[in-house]
């Protein structure tokens, strides 16, 4: 595609310009020690295209009303068996070709305007039978390729649904990446479904510093959708350093249970501990919120769910390169005290974001 108005639809390689085809970028982004994923989405369709010239009945578009575009796209007929095949066949063809695709991300931009289908026979079902065709694409895609990683995104988080997570891995909770308003999302998202979840990345958005980005995308799956190359030494170093952090830590994140300790709609500090089943290893993620009054964290924020009999540490974590962290690792404190005392992890408008690792000692 040269352009959002064309092609959407025809999943060809383009030699023009991939002559050795996508094969090329899996094996470039394999010699760089990256794995190699891919954005589609297989549901919609550009009426300029090769798809819509061949199968104007496989678009979803009531037979005598002016066709209406969104993002200059049409949504293709899932009710209608021969489209399940071929959006089907989009993903395989994919891994057939490209057997080492070690992701996929399935976006849905489009809503269904003039709902109708030319194979339907109760078009009063139409809805029900548009998921139940999407969810047996979905079903021969996760029976062919059971482990592959697929991250679903609908204009951000559209659709965020149980039911999807028979097939996917992982949403996009939004399109807001701002980290500041990014707390909330996170935040309330976080009631209904686990970190292991939400797709967190780093992104351009926001005037807040790398660090700051980078410690909350850390509450979910991280991710980076920046361009390396014009990152500042330090802030490179930063990132790597919290890569290596985060993939030491994420078990935790993923699979621990979750405690919220202070709300950001309720003070100048926002708190969320992920504390691993045993009991011995968490990590507490602590972000100034509101600076309106100077406040930050004054008061010791109370931790959860810990055994009161326990002795913990703390320490701090994505520390960035020339300072030095404000926590004392050599001390030791009683879950107990920990619970009913708290800990103040010094949160202020010079440290906009502390992440802590809680460890038990014996």
């Amino acid at each position: 595609r040269n352009g959002d108005g064309a092609g959407l639809g025809d999943w060809e390689e383009n030699k023009t310009k991939l002559p050795n085809g996508v094969a090329s970028l899996v094996k470039e982004a394999k010699n760089n020690e990256v794995k190699f994923g891919i954005w589609i989405e297989p549901e919609m369709v550009n009426p300029k295209s090769q798809l819509y010239e061949k199968h104007p009945d496989w678009v979803i578009k009531q037979p005598k009303c002016e066709e209406y575009y969104f993002r200059n796209q049409l949504v293709l007929d899932l009710t209608n068996p021969k489209v399940q095949d071929f959006v089907f066949g989009v993903v395989n063809d994919l891994f057939t070709k490209n057997p080492e695709l070690a992701y996929i991300k399935w976006d849905c931009n489009a809503v269904i305007y003039n709902a109708y289908s030319a194979t339907l026979g109760n078009q009063n079902h139409f809805y029900i039978e548009y998921m139940r065709g999407l969810y047996k694409v979905l079903e021969r895609i996760r029976a062919k390729y059971p482990t592959v990683p697929m991250m679903l995104c609908s204009g951000g988080g559209g659709r965020v649904d149980y039911a999807a997570l028979k097939y996917f891995t992982e949403f996009w909770p939004s399109d807001n990446t701002e980290p500041l308003e990014r707390i909330f999302i996170q935040w309330e998202y976080s009631y209904f479904y686990p970190a292991i979840t939400s797709s967190n990345h780093v992104t351009d958005w926001g005037k807040q510093p790398i660090k700051f980005r980078t410690d909350v995308a850390m509450m979910g799956k991280l991710g980076f959708d920046i361009v390396v190359s014009h990152l500042k030494d330090n802030d490179l170093k930063y990132c790597q350093d919290a890569i290596k952090t985060y993939n030491a830590i994420k078990p935790i994140i993923w699979h621990g249970d979750q405690y919220r300790l202070a709300n950001p709609r309720e003070g100048s500090v926002a708190s969320m501990l992920y504390l691993n089943e045993a009991k011995t290893s968490g990590v507490v993620f602590n972000y100034l919120v509101n600076n309106r009054y100077d406040e930050g964290s004054k008061m010791p924020i109370k931790l959860k769910g810990l055994d009161a009999a326990k002795k913990y540490v703390l320490k701090e974590l994505n520390v960035y390169p020339g300072t030095t962290s404000s926590i004392d690792a050599t001390k030791s404190y009683t879950g107990d005290f920990l619970m009913k005392i708290g800990y103040n992890p010094i949160v202020n408008s010079n440290r906009t974001s502390v992440v802590l690792q809680l460890d038990e000692i014996k």
